[in-house]
């Protein structure tokens, strides 16, 4: 066996090097000697008291009790039953020290002394264990479950059954965790199964007698009682946790359903105990609830009287106030008491001696409610169904001067003026909710007043509604001014001036939002054209066409191109056509080069056909020069990076290129070109009549075109041989002569 260098007195084995070298290494680590000492367990007695001596000599001394603890639990379990009680003592007489150890520790040490009172109650009889125990119960006051339940087996192995429950008892009734709960409540249920099991067992060899079968009756109803009451229990727990809990309390009234007497009891502790700023949930459903289950039983005086207390509760929130006056009166509204709903919400809306502001947190709600618009909103409403015309008007005026109103309020207010035939006091409480609100607010009124300002006097007060109108648009956001201009234009259109509605609709299309004036234009080119035809409309789409971004000004072009095509103005249409082709990319744009190609086909000649082609080729070259650009730019934007970071290619690379792109993307779509001159007609030196009769004639020089042209596009033509003929005389008819 070899020795320790510098110590020949300690012998160690082979399989001790490694602890040895450990504590050599680290000789102030309580664990390294731990270890060592558990390694050691199985050894002689004479071997293992060495190492705890040595353990006591090298740590310091915050150190030295863990070791003594160590040790004496060692004695206490190789030790003979006969010293057990001294040993157990003295453990108790050391723990009197525990103080100076960390309380995970401690408690860690409460528990190694109640599991030996516990497994041991013979050798303990003459100690104060109850006191011992609960001495430990104070200390950790969120660490209770395993201490009751070694008070309770202590009991249980001393035979005091009667007792261990009363501790089982005492215990889940004063936890405050669920983890504790689940603690006892699991020992209980397994004390009382043992105790039924026992009791089976004993019966099973003694047989069976009337005193028994009562003993395990008892038994087992005392068992179902405890998993029955298990809901309640824990529902207990956390409401010790936090007694102000609202949604724990109505919990609680549910798990006593169908016991008229412990509901009760129930919501009065509730509403004692709960304090309302202090309150988890809404502190006034519990009043309600209170109050609902007196009316469901047809107790209203009971009913009555709890709402009466609810009104007096001073809640964190105004509106828990005014959520139980609302309730007050619908339960009398339920059982047709009108008059008793209207003097309640009466009552609620009066003026306090002391007023205050809503949001004075300060003051107490009962002097803030009366500006309550939950309130208000539905004494109007009983106002109206049970109250007189001035009574209902009172109302409104007084909701508006407290300045509490809504928008859809002044909207009810108006309405019901209005079917009470006072149509112009109707409008002035449009006006007097236009004067309380701002935009977008104000926008339900004004589409509401504006709307039935113009159903009531339709053109006989025209400059009114005119004003009106204006001051509707006045600072009117885009988002809500298409409706308003809308129905400005259908008024003129119906019984103004056929001018101004054209100017409405004008104004309208720059005041809307941008994605809605392509729909605007639409509208306007529409009714434009029915009023005044359709050559009315070629100022439209020049402005359109102006206006609108790419997308839309194309589909505009279009249409101006086929009108144009109509009315017979064939060079107007391959104007237009000629300036949309400047924003038409030939590889994006497929169907506008179709449709002006059909058209050329239809109207045209070769040299209209060609001088299109070679447009198109002059588009696709700007086009194919701007990608070239952009190429050539990120080709430097790569070199670059690459020369401020060699070596550092990757994602970082990948996202600045990406950045470049875009920005690149953007400068080109800004150099685009697009015409912004307008668009300059030739006029046509063909009237209308001679073109429809030419179209009736057959064309003996009509190209037939086919998709062979289609590759001509990418190069320039071949040179075309053109030959020369008479033109017969009858394709004239009577414009020879002229």
């Amino acid at each position: 066996m070899p020795t320790l260098s510098g110590k020949s007195d300690v012998l160690f084995e082979d399989d001790d090097l490694p602890y040895e070298e450990e504590i050599i290494r680290n000789p102030y680590s309580v664990k390294c000697w731990i270890r060592y000492i558990e390694h050691k367990q199985n050894a002689q007695k004479s071997v293992l008291n060495m190492i705890y001596e040595r353990a006591l000599k090298e740590l310091p001394g915050r150190y030295v009790h863990v070791i003594l603890f160590s040790l004496i639990m060692n004695c206490i379990y190789f030790i003979s039953n006969k010293f057990k009680r001294t040993a157990i003592v003295n453990y108790i007489h050391t723990m009197q020290n525990v103080h100076i150890f960390s309380c995970k520790i401690q408690l860690q040490l409460w528990h190694e002394l109640c599991d030996l009172i516990s497994q041991n109650p013979d050798k303990v009889t003459s100690l104060k264990v109850g006191a011992i125990i609960r001495g430990g119960l104070t200390r950790f006051t969120d660490q209770l479950g395993k201490l009751w339940c070694s008070l309770a087996d202590y009991y249980i192995r001393s035979g005091h059954f009667e007792k261990a429950r009363d501790v089982y008892e005492e215990a889940i009734l004063t936890v405050v965790t669920v983890r504790d709960f689940t603690q006892v409540f699991d020992s209980y249920a397994q004390f009382e199964e043992s105790m039924i099991a026992a009791k089976m067992e004993t019966t099973s060899e003694l047989g069976q007698d009337e005193d028994g079968d009562i003993d395990l009756e008892l038994r087992l109803a005392r068992f179902e009682l405890l998993i029955t009451r298990r809901p309640l229990l824990l529902n207990s727990v956390l409401l010790r946790q936090n007694p102000h809990n609202v949604h724990e309390w109505h919990k609680r009234v549910k798990l006593y359903e169908g016991q008229p007497r412990q509901i009760i009891n129930t919501y009065t502790e509730a509403v004692q105990t709960i304090d309302p700023l202090k309150a988890t949930g809404k502190p006034h459903s519990l009043w309600v609830s209170f109050a609902r289950f007196y009316e469901d039983n047809e107790q209203l005086d009971d009913a009555r009287t709890i709402f009466e207390k609810a009104t007096k509760v001073n809640y964190k929130q105004v509106d828990d106030l005014a959520a139980v006056w609302c309730e007050y009166g619908e339960m009398e509204l339920r059982h047709e008491n009108y008059d008793q709903a209207l003097r309640i919400l009466r009552k609620a809306t009066a003026i306090p001696a002391r007023k205050a502001e809503y949001f004075d947190s300060s003051e107490p709600v009962q002097n803030r409610v009366y500006k309550s618009l939950k309130v208000w909103s539905m004494l109007a409403d009983l106002e109206e169904s049970l109250g007189t015309f001035q009574s209902t008007k009172a109302v409104y005026d007084r909701i508006i001067d407290l300045r509490i109103a809504t928008p859809q309020i002044i909207i009810n207010y108006a309405m019901f003026l209005e079917e009470h035939n006072y149509f112009e006091d109707s409008f002035k409480a449009y006006e007097r909710g236009i004067a309380l609100f701002r935009w977008p607010n104000v926008h339900d009124i004004w589409n509401t007043y504006l709307t039935k300002f113009i159903d009531r006097y339709g053109g006989k007060k025209l400059e009114r509604a005119r004003d009106l109108f204006e001051q509707a648009l006045d600072r009117c956001p885009a988002k809500y001014a298409k409706t308003i201009y809308l129905l400005y234009a259908k008024l003129e259109e119906e019984y103004g001036l056929a001018r101004h509605a054209m100017a409405v609709y004008e104004r309208a299309t720059a005041a809307v939002e941008p994605e809605e004036q392509h729909q605007m234009f639409n509208i306007y080119i529409k009714r434009a054209a029915e009023i005044y035809g359709v050559t009315h409309t070629r100022a439209i789409y020049q402005k359109a066409i102006e206006v609108l971004p790419d997308e839309h000004a194309r589909d505009m072009c279009l249409r101006f191109a086929d009108m144009e095509s109509k009315l017979g103005e064939i060079d107007r249409a391959r104007a237009i056509y000629s300036y949309c082709s400047q924003i038409c990319d030939p590889r994006v744009t497929a169907h506008f080069w179709q449709t002006w190609k059909e058209f050329e086909v239809r109207h045209g000649n070769e040299d209209t056909i060609r001088e299109m082609l070679r447009i198109k080729r002059s588009v696709q070259a700007t086009y194919n020069t701007q990608v070239n650009f952009m190429s050539s730019q990120m080709l430097k934007a790569t070199g670059t990076v690459s020369d401020l970071a060699p070596g550092q290619s990757g994602v970082d690379d990948m996202k600045l290129l990406e950045q470049k792109a875009q920005q690149l993307a953007a400068e080109a779509e800004q150099d685009k070109p697009k015409p912004k001159d307008k668009i300059l007609f030739v006029r046509s030196d063909t009237s209308r009549s001679e073109l429809a009769e030419l179209a009736k004639q057959a064309n003996p020089d009509e190209i037939d075109i086919d998709d062979e042209d289609e590759d001509a596009e990418d190069g320039e033509p071949d040179e075309v041989q053109l030959e020369q003929k008479s033109v017969p005389t009858a394709v004239f008819g009577g414009l020879k002569d002229d």
